[in-house]
């Protein structure tokens, strides 16, 4: 199948594709009954993809052995339902490039490629680093846009010349209302090319301001939460976005704030889903999990969540 048609089958890349957190039993032992019991509650919700090693997922913090079984074990267990995205970046451009073609050869489908971390780039460095992935990558790419973590904010330009060597989509998680507009606005022309949100307060406006869908990681716990208020904004069903991004306001003010880390809401969506039942609530080294009181506010948390928004 030539990259051509490969690409026309993936895009437009579209919906709700939940940065998925990765399930461990310790620093560097996966959880791998957890791994499927996550990945079927999320399909079940309806999502339209998923998103591994991302920042919710840990990738940076795994080491490259535990990040191919998981990889393996994930593409074993989606079976191609929706497309699978996994996040490569790396300090080390062949580090990323190893993780691109191990990805490959377990049946992903795109990867996911923020600034190499550690050394803040330049514009320029920025264009020259998405030439050479261009050529480099056996996979289509997206864009990830993290300056909390890059110490970076991807440009219009820069985006511009990765659209124009193949890149199919970026994902804004700038926390910038305007800055996502800017990217809106600046390829609102091919939609074939996506633009997602990776804020979840800003899905609604964003979609309805032309964003193809939104990078939530709230659907790992609650999927069907951001489905919906996602097909809300496509038909611009304002009572409904109204209702729906309320309970989102209250996870922000209430779950995602119990930790005092700056990793807080990944691990407040391990601790739900360990107290679902569904996967342990270990964390990469150096972050922790929660315990004792902390862990008991997530438990009362998620009990409040379904009286108060039954």
């Amino acid at each position: 199948m030539s990259s051509t048609n490969y690409c026309d089958m993936l895009l437009p890349l579209k919906g709700i594709i939940p940065p998925m957190i990765t399930p461990l039993k310790s620093n560097d032992e996966l959880d791998r009954n957890g791994v499927e019991k996550l990945i079927e509650h999320i399909l079940g919700g309806g999502v339209h993809g998923l998103f591994l090693l991302g920042t919710n997922g840990e990738g940076p913090s795994l080491s490259y052995r535990l990040r191919k079984e998981f990889l393996k074990l994930s593409c074993e267990i989606i079976r191609g339902r929706v497309p699978v995205l996994v996040g490569v970046t790396d300090s080390s451009f062949s580090g990323a490039m190893e993780m691109a073609n191990y990805s490959k050869s377990v049946g992903v489908d795109s990867i996911v490629v923020a600034p190499p971390f550690y050394f803040p780039a330049t514009e320029s460095e920025m264009i020259n680093y998405v030439e050479k992935l261009a050529a480099a990558s056996p996979l289509p790419f997206v864009l990830y846009n993290m300056p909390m973590h890059t110490k970076i904010n991807l440009t219009i330009q820069t985006i511009q010349r990765a659209k124009e060597l193949g890149c199919i989509g970026v994902k804004d998680s700038s926390g910038d209302m305007a800055n996502l507009y800017m990217m809106i606005d600046a390829f609102k022309e091919d939609q074939n090319f996506a633009v997602f949100a990776g804020t979840e307060l800003y899905l609604p406006d964003a979609v309805m301001g032309g964003a193809h869908g939104a990078v939530a990681g709230g659907a790992n716990v609650f999927p069907e939460l951001f489905v919906d208020l996602y097909n809300a904004a496509l038909v611009r069903d304002h009572e409904k976005i109204t209702r729906l991004r309320d309970q989102i306001i209250w996870l922000c003010n209430t779950m995602y704030v119990v930790s005092p880390s700056a990793a807080r809401i990944t691990i407040s969506f391990k601790t739900a889903l360990s107290l679902l039942g569904i996967c342990s609530d270990e964390m990469a080294l150096p972050l922790r999990k929660l315990e004792g009181a902390d862990r008991e506010k997530i438990a009362v948390y998620l009990e409040e969540m379904k009286v108060k928004f039954q």
